[in-house]
């Protein structure tokens, strides 16, 4: 429960942060609206029942109670968005072997109106206007968080990519909201920035918007935490966009220096990049190398040079890439890991990388579309 005891201590601040946001009307069509309840349902929606509470109190005997407040969180933002109660109970250390029972006294439980529209509350149905001009490279930041929130790296981002479109020329424009990822609105996109965002924030008809773009040739740029929830629900996002899931990082201690290596120093993104670095920064391991999902990596971690155990597994994957490039239909995709500590985004090597990394995602001016992530 390390990992949790840390995090909480940022939990006062994100709640804080998400109440500063005026209030936006709640979509009714959310991604999971009529799943049944399950051990693999998001832990938010189990807690948010109380027939389901039920469950774990009665058929599991309390064995699979979620007590610690930044997981039984019912209001996003909340931990409870990106964890299942499968995986919450093996970072609380319970046994898994009820887990048959709990399953299928949850399945059996009728989803009712009030569960859906609790469901979905979480979600935007408002759409917001955006903006931007007919020409040039336009960029849209955005920024809804459900899950965990990067309290300090969210608010860098923003400042980050507003300060190269006034250095560059650049279009940008800022949501937070899940409604701006409408086809209307990345009518008049190069580039989505998907910066930090942590939980499922799409509603069905914003995730074939965001699809539909990214694959008819749209630019997409993702940092850290927009890769690193422990469970994800929206497979294409995880496995096509991304190309890995996220397994863990380490915590004792949580931030370490590590040197990188430019392992594709002829890429575009990679201009200007040294050939290795230095920096201090939280280091994510996935499940498998992303290079299974044919992406071009640029960037991998040394893991000689830093601790990758936690108190409960070895990270290291041996072969760890931390950037990469792919291509999404004719998209250019591109995730860095790199960015927990605000300090990562003015790091020498790691802005310019970002900074080439949209231009790149914008696309050439001749529109040649997007092959081997190139």
């Amino acid at each position: 429960m390390n990992r949790i005891k840390r995090m909480a201590a940022l939990a006062g601040a994100a709640l804080s942060l998400a109440s500063a946001n005026p209030a936006l009307a709640a979509a009714t069509d959310c991604a999971g609206r009529d799943a049944p309840f399950s051990v693999d349902s998001p832990l938010v929606d189990v807690l948010l029942s109380d027939a389901a509470r039920g469950v774990l109190a009665q058929v599991a005997g309390g064995a699979y109670a979620i007590n610690h407040p930044f997981l039984s969180g019912t209001t996003a933002p909340t931990f409870g968005a990106i964890l299942t109660l499968r995986a919450a109970s093996a970072m609380g250390g319970a046994s898994p072997d009820g887990l048959a029972e709990v399953d299928a006294a949850l399945r059996a439980l009728p989803v009712t109106e009030a569960d859906q529209a609790a469901r979905c509350a979480r979600f935007d149905a408002d759409q917001p206007a955006i903006a931007l001009p007919d020409a040039g490279v336009r960029v849209l930041v955005f920024s809804k968080v459900n899950g965990f929130v990067h309290v300090d790296a969210l608010p860098v981002v923003r400042q980050t990519v507003a300060a190269l479109g006034a250095e560059r020329g650049w279009a940008v424009a800022d949501s937070d909201n899940g409604g701006s990822i409408t086809a209307e609105t990345l009518a008049n996109v190069d580039v989505v920035v998907w910066n930090n965002v942590s939980g499922d924030v799409l509603t069905p008809g914003q995730r074939a918007a965001l699809r539909a773009f990214v694959e008819g040739g749209g630019g997409f740029v993702a940092v850290h935490g927009s890769g690193g929830d422990p469970a994800y629900f929206w497979d294409w996002y995880a496995d096509s966009l991304l190309g890995a899931r996220f397994i863990g990082h380490p915590n004792d201690p949580q931030f370490q220096e590590a040197r990188l290596v430019a392992t594709d120093r002829a890429h575009p993104v990679m201009a200007g990049v040294a050939a290795e670095w230095r920096m201090v920064d939280e280091w994510y391991s996935f499940a498998e190398s992303p290079r299974s999902a044919g992406v071009n990596v640029l960037v991998t971690i040394d893991e000689t040079t830093y601790d990758a155990r936690t108190s409960r597994q070895d990270l290291k994957m041996g072969d760890h890439p931390l950037v990469w490039t792919s291509c999404a239909g004719n998209g250019r995709v591109m995730y860095s890991a790199i960015g927990h500590r605000p300090e990562s985004y003015g790091e020498e090597n790691h802005a310019r990388l970002l900074a080439n990394a949209i231009a790149w995602a914008a696309g050439p001016e001749d529109g040649t579309p997007c092959q081997g992530g190139r």
